[in-house]
């Protein structure tokens, strides 16, 4: 499903989870690495107004939807996808690394919500190998000389499998040099799903996620960091709906 606004275009490539676990298998088969991005409203409202993030999302060679209006979006376009969060993403992702004998690096957030997710993951994935395991200093620049580094490190620790918690645009523009640094490495962008399984920051619950009112509950618990971003959101999904209904 092809997702298009003023100033891009993205394809969201993989329409459910279970194509998104065969492929990510094959490749880890293939010792074949990958950038697993997940766009979402927010990822629209970057990719239209900033030229460095729509250059790493063209580096990403799986995109899913991250968000009910993406999914609502592709529907409009009568080629609907799944909805797929990446903070959803982390577990099934880890335990088809542990099946197929696959280490880990987790890249972000801090070094204590590093080890608890670590904890959680090891208890979801039964012989879960994290070989590695970084977070990054505050100013952490992606594509810059520290970043070169640490793309190194996770190299040479034998994962196949990172997950980065960085939020957007970092955690894609560090994909995308990972994609030339460490061509074996699959680097899947999580945003806050390693805090979410440390308890570091808390989702919203169940319920609320399934009446699709997740940003709403957001919006209530921190409004002065999310009301200008939900409200950038708003402004530009009735022009992605009506672009994707005209590509019917």
């Amino acid at each position: 499903m092809r997702l298009s606004g003023k100033n891009f275009a993205v394809e969201i490539n993989v329409p459910t989870q279970d194509a998104l676990m065969a492929e990510v298998a094959a490749r880890f088969a293939a010792q074949d690495g990958f950038a697993l991005a997940t766009i979402n409203l927010d990822h629209v409202t970057k990719l239209e107004s900033d030229v460095g993030f729509r250059t790493a999302y063209n580096a990403q060679d799986l995109v899913v939807a991250d968000g009910n209006p993406i999914v609502w979006v592709s529907r409009l376009a009568g080629k609907s996808v799944e909805l797929m969060p990446g903070s959803e993403l982390v577990v099934p992702l880890t335990q088809l690394a542990a099946e197929k004998g696959v280490s880990i690096a987790l890249i972000g957030s801090s070094d204590a919500s590093l080890a608890a997710a670590a904890d959680a993951l090891k208890a979801a994935a039964q012989g879960l190998e994290i070989s590695y395991v970084h977070a990054p200093e505050y100013g952490f620049d992606p594509q810059g000389d520290a970043a070169r580094a640490v793309l190194k490190d996770v190299a040479a620790s034998g994962a196949q499998l990172a997950f980065l918690a960085l939020g957007a645009p970092k955690q894609e523009l560090f994909a995308a040099l990972g994609r030339e640094l460490a061509p074996n490495v699959g680097f899947a962008s999580i945003g806050a799903g390693l805090d979410f399984l440390s308890g570091e920051q808390v989702r919203a619950p169940l319920w609320v996620r399934k009446i699709a009112m997740e940003w709403a509950w957001r919006l209530l618990s921190n409004p002065r960091r999310f009301f200008m971003r939900y409200l950038s959101c708003a402004l530009v999904l009735p022009g992605l709906g009506w672009r994707a209904f005209k590509s019917r």
